[in-house]
């Protein structure tokens, strides 16, 4: 006799754990894996406690504050944290950590942290829909949710800056250019591309473009300020556009633009879908960084993303958010 499903309360978190494979590693001979596969499985564990709480098709809004603080190995466990911080009426705050282990050891320590906005879909209309309310009950998830709280007005800040500026052929600044069309395997349940899948698309632009210029190999350190603004459909044009627009001894700064459309339309019926940026460091054969090769602005756009690449710089030092996160000691791998 069929029985009824009794109601459970839903869960706040979930947590992916898997090993790292030789084919998330990009590079010949690098030190792990390539960032954008971090903040791939990053999406991918908070796309799953994003529609675990909502119970509908959600779609990546914003990914922030991203510090690639060590590189993750091919071969080891690695554990993707994502839990509900805050809800809008539509919106859900979600931060992530991934911690990696060697499995020998068993032994699991912090590789990144960062904050990502999900909202929730109608699958047929595809307008946002409301999400339960997320309520603190301990004292950690009180504090996580005051941490992102804190992140609120910097995000804003940091995309009213971002929206200021334009972008032309008007430069001499390094840049890189791939186009491709969205293929099946790119797209979620929901028919649209995986935000991380993006994401990859968008570290492999920027990876290009650094190692073109500085004849080194890099690795990102930093991404920040990733707004999605649009869906890739399975199909589109994709078009991926990674510019360099400021050095530092050691760092690369990088924007890119996501922009897709009807292919038969060609370029000018593509729509921009993503903005992001990024930082880069040179490595040697041991990982170590390297000076970075200058770059000096020609054009006056030049000039003005270097200064707007500051600016971002000076909003993000100006701000004091509290820790996504609080630390912890390393753990050892359990059953």
């Amino acid at each position: 006799m069929p029985t009824t499903p009794v109601p459970t309360e839903k869960s706040s978190s979930v947590t992916l754990r898997f090993l790292a494979a030789p084919t998330d590693v990009i590079l010949a001979g690098a030190q792990g894996v390539s960032g954008g596969r971090v903040l791939e499985w990053i999406d991918k564990a908070a796309y799953a406690c994003a529609v675990q709480w909502s119970a509908t098709y959600c779609v990546t809004a914003y990914v922030g504050h991203i510090h690639f603080t060590r590189p993750i190995p091919s071969g080891h466990m690695v554990e993707v944290r994502s839990h509900i911080a805050m809800t809008g009426r539509s919106s859900m705050h979600i931060v992530n950590e991934v911690l990696s282990a060697d499995p020998r050891e068993g032994v699991f320590t912090r590789a990144c942290d960062c904050l990502v906005v999900f909202v929730a879909k109608d699958p047929a209309t595809s307008r946002p829909m409301p999400v339960p309310e997320f309520v603190p009950k301990t004292e950690w998830e009180t504090q996580v949710r005051e941490a992102a709280l804190s992140r609120v007005e910097l995000r804003k800040e940091i995309e009213r800056e971002m929206l200021t500026q334009s972008y032309t052929d008007d430069s001499t600044a390094p840049c890189v250019v791939h186009r491709f069309l969205a293929k099946p395997t790119d797209i979620n349940w929901g028919g649209k591309v995986h935000g991380g899948t993006a994401m990859e698309w968008i570290d492999e632009a920027g990876v290009a473009c650094t190692m073109e210029w500085t004849g080194e190999r890099t690795v990102a350190v930093y991404a920040g300020g990733i707004r999605f603004y649009q869906p890739i459909s399975i199909g589109d044009l994709v078009e991926v556009d990674a510019r360099i627009t400021r050095t530092d001894a050691r760092s690369i700064h990088v924007v890119v633009h996501v922009r897709s459309g009807n292919p038969r339309g060609g370029r000018d019926a593509l729509k921009n879908a993503i903005h992001a940026t990024f930082t880069y460091v040179g490595v040697d054969i041991d990982g170590q960084p390297l000076a970075a090769r200058q770059f000096t602005p020609v054009t006056e756009e030049d000039k003005r993303l270097w200064k707007h690449t500051q600016t971002l710089k000076d909003l993000r030092s100006r701000y004091a958010p509290e820790p996504l996160v609080q630390p912890a000691p390393a753990r050892r791998l359990t059953s």
